[in-house]
């Protein structure tokens, strides 16, 4: 009964949706799971569209033959969860959504606005919050999914139920969970600075609807340099500027990244193996993956590894106390960390999702 789940170890923007992507290709995924809001993005390569990125569908629906699942632990805004099923051209066939899936409402938008939390704790906005306060306190004419008109072609009788005869059949489920491990509401250790829900992998599986004996392996998501939203958004180990790391990238002097919810220029810092041991610790992942690798060695587009890429993975590993397992670059590659070796210049086979 196999799940994979996907967690990020950081704040977020790790690149889940790409190892997300890569899994459910490589395992022929049968279901992929979305939970959480819309107060993130994620993005995947699609062959022919090109970069796709998603904030209320999981990104490995991109992976063919996949259904998307909205469990009841997703949050949905169903404008944006409309735009993104015409834009990908998917029908109630590809969708799949729990009756009993939280709403984001305009109302829930305005009251994030009013209480000051985009810039008090710098939150997105998305309305995921306030909508989570009005299910918890059980608020008296709260709509849930199964009683949105726009949603109800894609609303299922019961969607654990539907993976649970997918997974006795030994088919496989993928779990995107959202944001990153330093966000968590519980766990992170930053609060306020915080999401409005737990961001760990087994919170992600009881989203899901799903049991964690289920559960076949746990890969933690890691980004070289880590970002956190703009503005007043909490704590941030060696913040660092995009010009020094694009000077280094060896990418144009104006780079920047930009977060797929509110288009403002991410904060970024430097590598914090603090945060990420307490990640693996609450996570107790099978495998570790390090993304946005040619950030710290430019060579690896080439095809080679120097001093620099080595010395930096080397320092990670030791900081972690784990051996890193796959090494990412740009939004769709993926290659084993073994191919990397020990030694700089060395080739290596690269593996796209």
């Amino acid at each position: 009964m196999p799940i994979s789940v996907v967690v990020g170890g950081q704040f977020g923007s790790e690149g889940k949706g790409k190892v997300a992507l890569h899994i459910a290709r490589d395992k022929q995924a049968s279901y992929v799971v979305r939970v959480g809001g819309t107060n993130s993005g994620h993005t995947g390569v699609d062959p022919v569209r090109g970069t796709i990125a998603l904030r209320q569908l999981p990104a490995s629906v991109l992976a063919p033959g996949t259904v998307a699942v909205l469990p009841s632990g997703a949050i949905i805004d169903p404008e944006i969860l409309m735009r993104e099923i015409e834009m990908l051209g998917l029908d109630a066939s590809r969708v799949a959504i729990s009756p009993f899936a939280s709403v984001i409402t305009q109302a829930d938008k305005d009251e994030e606005s009013r209480l000051g939390i985009i810039g008090s704790i710098g939150s997105t906005g998305s309305g995921s919050g306030a909508a989570l306060v009005r299910r918890m306190l059980r608020s008296v004419g709260l709509q849930l999914a199964k009683d949105v008109e726009v949603l109800k072609p894609f609303v299922q009788h019961d969607t654990t139920e539907m993976m649970r005869d997918a997974l006795n059949r030994n088919c496989w489920v993928v779990i995107e969970g959202s944001q990153g491990f330093g966000l968590s509401l519980l766990h992170g250790g930053l609060f306020p600075h915080a999401t409005s829900r737990d961001t760990t992998a087994a919170t992600f599986v009881g989203e899901a609807g799903l049991s964690p004996f289920d559960v076949k392996e746990v890969a933690l998501v890691l980004r070289t340099y880590p970002i956190r939203v703009a503005g007043n958004s909490g704590p941030l180990h060696g913040e660092t500027t995009w010009e020094l790391i694009a000077k280094q990238a060896k990418l144009p002097a104006d780079y920047k990244e930009i977060t797929t919810a509110t288009r403002k220029v991410r904060r970024v810092g430097t590598f914090d193996a603090g945060l990420v041991r307490r990640a693996i610790a609450v996570n107790s992942p099978t495998s570790i993956v390090l993304n946005h690798f040619d950030y710290v060695d430019p060579d690896v587009r080439d095809n080679r590894v120097s001093v620099q890429g080595l010395s930096f993975l080397k320092d990670v590993e030791d900081g972690i106390r784990r051996r890193v397992d796959f090494v990412g670059t740009g939004p769709d590659i993926l290659f084993e960390r073994a191919a990397l070796g020990s030694q700089p210049t060395s080739k290596y086979s690269r593996q796209s999702d």
